[in-house]
């Protein structure tokens, strides 16, 4: 759970730490610093209703019986399932080009006024916020009772994601987005398969989906969780080592269809079939 949810972390914070330093650099170099302020508050507000939607999440849920709990758990999961296909998507198709729509949303925002900047700030930052809440949870609920290895890699990730963010906008480092997105998105993909097969799991237990007795293998004896192979699998792949027919289906056919697209060559423009490194100074 700790390498999976370093990478939740590591990959949703740094989108968010780029779009702020994004609009921090345009705010600068546009001498508009007085709005600064506002894209502060837009962004704390966003931390602050994200917190609170997942305390009431996490308090809500643990007071309802046991199969509501299953049901909201599961639903929640395959949730934040479709919540990292489409971001993975999303940010494939879009690291390019990030910069140039944030400043053009920002220039617009400004012409109406400082309280337009704060709800776009808010909006740019609370979806990442929001896909972030949703698979950490989805994460945890995959995890033994008690441990707190998704808590730690999830702000191991976010810490080396604030990082990243300001020495990028400091101009220290220069990498290629679109690579970094990538590579990240293909091991993301296996970490939501596996969020997926335990979102089932859950909704079988709670008896809304058949099949919780009929097991595709069962590696307790040679494979068990608690072993450091298994631990470690568990970790990477969110390894059960009793998967139902229907987890391992479904798990097998998001990974292939899922990344088989994702890997796919893209048509590229002229334009986008050279890539180049991202410069901080100069994307921000």
């Amino acid at each position: 759970m700790l390498f999976s949810s370093a990478l939740i972390g590591l990959r949703e914070g740094l989108e968010a730490a780029l779009v702020v330093s994004i609009l921090i650099a345009f705010l600068v170099k546009s001498d508009q610093r007085s709005a600064l302020k506002w894209v502060w508050a837009g962004v704390g507000i966003a931390l602050l209703v994200c917190v609170l939607i997942g305390t009431v999440v996490a308090y809500t849920i643990g007071e309802l019986p046991f199969e509501q709990q299953e049901i909201v758990g599961g639903s929640l999961s395959i949730m934040a399932v479709g919540f990292v296909t489409w971001m993975i998507f999303w940010m494939r198709s879009t690291a390019r080009t990030i910069a140039a729509e944030l400043r053009g949303k920002l220039s617009d925002a400004l012409a109406i006024g400082p309280v337009a900047v704060a709800v776009m700030a808010c909006l740019a930052v609370g979806r990442e916020g929001l896909e972030t809440m949703a698979f950490f949870y989805a994460n945890v609920r995959t995890a033994e009772a008690g441990t707190h290895q998704p808590l730690i890699g999830f702000i191991i990730g976010i810490a080396v994601a604030v990082v990243l963010g300001w020495l990028i906008y400091r101009g220290a480092i220069r990498f290629d987005l679109g690579k970094f997105f990538t590579y990240t998105g293909v091991l993301l993909v296996f970490v939501a398969a596996g969020i997926l097969g335990y979102g089932l799991h859950d909704l079988q237990e709670a008896r809304v989906l058949p099949g919780l007795s009929t097991l595709a293998f069962d590696l307790s004896g040679p494979m068990p969780e608690d072993s450091w192979y298994g631990a470690l699998l568990k970790g990477l792949l969110n390894y059960s080592a009793q998967t139902t027919v229907l987890q391992a289906v479904v798990w097998v056919l998001y990974v292939t269809v899922v990344l088989t697209i994702f890997v796919w060559p893209r048509k590229q423009t002229p334009a986008a079939a050279t890539p180049t490194p991202v410069a901080a100074k100069e994307q921000s």
